[in-house]
């Protein structure tokens, strides 16, 4: 992969600390850094795996500050909802890996089609229950749902959090209590991705870590505005983003 220009990388890092700040406040931050690799020149394969990379930090630190109400839901123990994450994970990189760029290009669309569609549903259509009351799914059920989420999230990602969260507060647990096993578990499922894109060639380095800094450099910063800015402005951006990608996407 050719290196990028210093002007091209900073831009780069630019999009990073808006999808820090996004992530920290709303959620979707993929959405600017796909989008931005793709204008520096990546293709939607390399974008995809170098975006995922970049973000895997503060994924992680999110998951860490957590990580003490994490837990199961019903009759599923965390460690179970852990495993079937890793699982899915890595089945959905190696299904990604195994795409030829020209196949996965045309799937791309209808991919951020759907996680914008994910999105946009989790953020304001969907209402994730509040009383914690459970709903009796049987164990194979949710194993199965979370699984399925796991690939996706291994081999796109786009909307995977509130896929999870939706999935989670129907099967019983408290918004907060998902919110906190669905970072987890999350990180759980992009660290197998993450283990595996690192040794592809397509991996931009110079654009993951100009894209990790400002990242980390937005998590903090969205951090300090959480209680400062209104939450359904930045997600309605959001949406605006991915709607106006998908069109891009659709017609180029």
């Amino acid at each position: 992969m050719a290196h990028q220009p210093l002007h091209v990388l900073l831009l780069i890092a630019l999009a990073g600390l808006y999808a820090g700040m996004q992530n920290a406040l709303a959620g979707g931050g993929s959405f600017i850094t796909f989008p931005a690799l793709l204008l520096a020149g990546l293709n939607p394969l390399a974008a995809n795996m170098s975006s995922t990379i970049a973000l895997f930090p503060s994924q992680i630190a999110t998951a860490i500050a957590g990580r003490k109400i994490a837990s199961g839901v019903g009759g599923v123990k965390f460690r179970a909802l852990f495993i079937v994450s890793i699982i899915g994970g890595i089945i959905g990189a190696i299904l990604l890996l195994s795409t030829p760029v020209s196949i996965f290009s045309n799937m791309v669309p209808w991919l951020v089609l759907f996680a914008t569609t994910a999105f946009a549903w989790g953020s304001f259509g969907f209402k994730p229950k509040a009383s914690g009351e459970a709903n009796h799914l049987p164990n194979w059920v949710i194993l199965s749902v979370q699984g399925l989420i796991a690939i996706y999230g291994g081999y796109f990602g786009g909307g995977i959090g509130f896929l999870m969260l939706a999935a989670l507060t129907i099967a019983g647990q408290q918004v907060r209590t998902a919110g906190a096993t669905k970072n987890a578990l999350a990180m759980t499922m992009n660290a197998s991705a993450v283990a595996i894109f690192a040794f592809s060639p397509m991996i931009n380095w110079a654009a993951v870590v100009a894209l990790g800094i400002g990242g980390v450099l937005g998590g903090i910063t969205g951090s300090w505005l959480m209680h400062r800015l209104p939450e359904r402005l930045l997600r309605g951006f959001v949406v605006l983003v991915g709607l106006s990608l998908t069109i891009w996407l659709f017609v180029r």
